[in-house]
């Protein structure tokens, strides 16, 4: 009996070596986790400011060679390094409206220098506008550089830990606004909000910036109406409180400008407040974001596509289809365009983001097909699908073929469009429908989380 009155107190005394034992792992486990953590964002700030070095330099290069061959190459490495800032700046742990400007900026660096790229390899040479709109481009990449350079640096000084950035320290620095790597790309963005619009014939669209709206209409609403467009959007009987918000000084100057709220569901914290625009002329609604988190996914792609045309068809947006699919960070994002009879319409484009736990829709982008859409009379092809497969390369081997409407510079073109592979690679050819001239190539990227075109 006395022997067995040890045997409790040792194997309590186990019991607490090992759990001390588990803690201390766990803590040395937590502490790498966020080590690795935070020199993965670090790193991911260190390659932005890398590209944006290097399209400075590139530009630089291309106010000063008059080579048309040198400047193609310029041009190219411009394009690229600015589409890489671009990507790297999206996966920072910072908001999409804090960088919206600084996005744009880079876009336009990239669409841009392509277009140029383009004209040069028609045989035009650079004009005087077009090197000056390059010298405000590399003055305003000097800029960005700076600053990114300084807050870099800063972030190094102060031993920038990624746990001031996430659980409870996020609140504190939410609500005081003193979080450094926030602050500082805030103040990035605002200067990046002085940089001077570009106006040209590019290749997208959806970078005129000059356009007006298509489908709005000219009548004015009030704050009050757009309220109520807002609650009906999201679903009347979901919304508890509704605050609009400022939009800005230069608000009136955005392409579509618009009444901005924040939706605070019903029973729900001030985290938990999703935001929206609606337009001040038409009060259609232009954008949507729930940027709440979500958890691992329980719902297949395909199914979140059902529901996010299901969504644009209560929304009143019918005849939409799906063409491109990204996943990223547990939702997928999907790139809808318009159908007109058997025509494409790609210019009346649609963005819809969903999560892939429960199928909610989380964002809404029709931005571009609000300014693009309208009733069109589409041309007849002037050559057969059969004639204009004489304009691919003949070892093009050919999934699909359909007919597209596509942007080109301020006009819309009619197109085949040849779907296929060349040497293992995806590409999209799309010939002129009417004198069968190529327009436009697109290499499509593959993998894990969706498909790409470059």
């Amino acid at each position: 009996m006395k022997d067995k009155r040890w045997i409790a107190p040792t194997i309590l005394a186990l019991v607490l070596v090992l759990a001390i034992v588990w803690g201390y792992n766990q803590y040395t486990l937590s502490g790498k986790l966020n080590t690795a953590l935070t020199n993965s964002h670090q790193r991911l700030l260190f390659d932005v400011k890398k590209h944006v070095e290097n399209v400075q330099v590139a530009l630089s290069k291309a106010l000063v060679s008059e080579s048309r061959e040198q400047n193609v190459l310029l041009l190219s490495q411009i394009m690229n390094e600015a589409y890489f800032a671009q990507d790297k700046l999206s996966q920072l742990p910072v908001t999409h409206a804090d960088i919206a400007k600084t996005e744009k900026f880079l876009t336009q660096v990239g669409d841009y220098s392509y277009s140029l790229m383009k004209n040069h390899l028609s045989g035009q040479e650079l004009t005087s506008k077009q090197r000056e709109a390059l010298f405000n481009l590399q003055k305003g990449s000097a800029g960005f550089n700076a600053e990114l350079s300084d807050l870099h640096d800063k972030l190094v000084e102060a031993n920038f830990n990624i746990n001031s950035i996430t659980g409870k320290g996020k609140n504190r620095l939410e609500k005081a606004n003193e979080n450094m790597l926030q602050t500082r790309l805030t103040s990035l963005e605002k200067q990046m909000g002085k940089s001077p619009e570009l106006i040209y014939d590019g290749p997208f669209s959806d970078q005129q910036l000059n356009k007006k709206p298509l489908a709005l209409g000219d009548k004015k609403i009030t704050l009050a109406e757009a309220e109520k467009r807002a609650r009906n959007f999201v679903g009347t009987k979901k919304v508890g409180k509704v605050t609009s918000f400022e939009s800005g000084k230069d608000a009136s100057t955005v392409r579509i400008p618009s009444y901005t709220f924040s939706i605070f569901p019903k029973n729900a914290s001030k985290e938990s407040a999703m935001y929206i625009g609606v337009s001040t002329k038409g009060g259609k609604v232009v954008w949507m974001e729930n940027p709440r988190a979500v958890s691992k996914a329980n719902i297949s792609v395909t199914q979140a596509e059902k529901k996010a045309l299901k969504f644009l068809e209560e929304k009143g947006y019918p005849n939409m289809e799906p063409n491109y699919s990204l996943k990223y960070d547990g939702t997928v994002i999907f790139n809808f365009t318009y159908k007109d009879r058997d025509v494409t319409i790609y210019p009346d484009l649609i963005k819809v983001k969903v999560a892939l736990d429960n199928g909610e829709v989380v964002g809404f982008d029709a931005s571009t097909y609000l300014m693009n859409h309208q009733n069109r009379k589409i041309p007849t092809p002037k050559i057969t699908k059969e004639k204009a497969r004489e304009y691919v390369k003949i070892d093009f081997d050919i999934d699909s073929i359909r007919l597209a409407l596509i942007p080109k510079g301020k006009n819309e073109v009619l197109c085949y469009e040849f779907k296929g592979k060349y040497k293992d690679s995806d590409f999209i050819i799309y010939i002129n429908a009417l004198n069968g001239s190529e327009e436009d190539v697109l290499q499509i990227i593959k993998n894990e989380n969706g498909t790409l075109t470059f």
